[in-house]
């Protein structure tokens, strides 16, 4: 709230604030206030970042999906819609805003402690993309999600070595650990007009790590690279 009172008090120390932060000169500042806005501390729909999520969500597939038909111009749909499942991740959108310090400016209850370990950010990131949309129109949005989300975060070689054994090398570890090890399914949803997989992986029965796409193979992988990371496997 304090913040929220600072932003309002202080417009323009907040677009230099926000000048630093997006790299560019905001011009309808309340729709960046409400793209940084959770419901926790604000519940009016036009005050807060939920409608604003829903927009950004369906602008970064869209030209999440531009980028990669772009640069793969010989790829099948499969390939395309896997590579662009593992980029909209929500634990790896969480992340990127965690590292682009989104979490310092974003504005929620910061008094209830479940948010310290919540996605609400990987969705705040999701509001000020649909912000910045709105007020920079596509052009803009498009160079500022591939200078600041995609070139320095979600490296496509990266991306695409996820494609390598990571369920191989847990079935390799749990052999050698006398472990046993499951993927589940724990939840089907749908979710902004489209089916959600949430898969868990395992160990003994004990749940280590879950992730959540749009297929039940995007998820298990991206669960099986974190488990790799949790376990802090080798991968050569």
């Amino acid at each position: 709230m304090k913040f929220l009172r600072f932003i309002k008090s202080e417009s323009n120390t907040t677009k230099k604030l926000l000048h630093l932060f997006l790299g560019f000169k905001p011009h309808n500042l309340n729709i960046y206030v409400a793209a940084l806005t959770h419901s926790s501390v604000n519940e009016k729909e036009e005050e807060n970042n939920e409608r604003l999520e829903f927009l950004g969500d369906a602008i970064l597939n869209a030209m999440i999906s531009d980028y990669l038909f772009k640069k793969y111009p010989y790829k099948g749909e499969g390939f395309l819609t896997e590579m662009r499942s593992k980029m909209v991740n929500r634990a790896i959108l969480n992340e990127i805003a965690l590292k682009i310090g989104l979490k310092k400016i974003a504005i929620y209850n910061k008094l209830d402690k479940s948010f310290s370990n919540s996605q609400i950010f990987g969705n705040t990131l999701e509001a000020l993309i649909g912000a910045i949309f709105i007020d920079k129109g596509h052009r803009k949005c498009y160079k500022w999600i591939r200078n600041h989300l995609i070139i320095p975060h979600l490296s496509i070689e990266d991306l695409e070595s996820l494609e390598i054994n990571q369920k191989n090398i847990l079935y390799g570890w749990a052999s050698k650990n006398n472990k046993t090890i499951e993927f589940n399914t724990i939840n089907e949803e749908f979710e902004k007009g489209r089916k959600w997989f949430t898969m868990a992986i395992l160990i003994n029965g004990k749940k280590i790590t879950e992730a959540k796409s749009y297929s039940k193979k995007v998820a298990s992988k991206i669960a099986a690279t974190q488990a790799v990371k949790i376990l802090n496997l080798k991968t050569e």
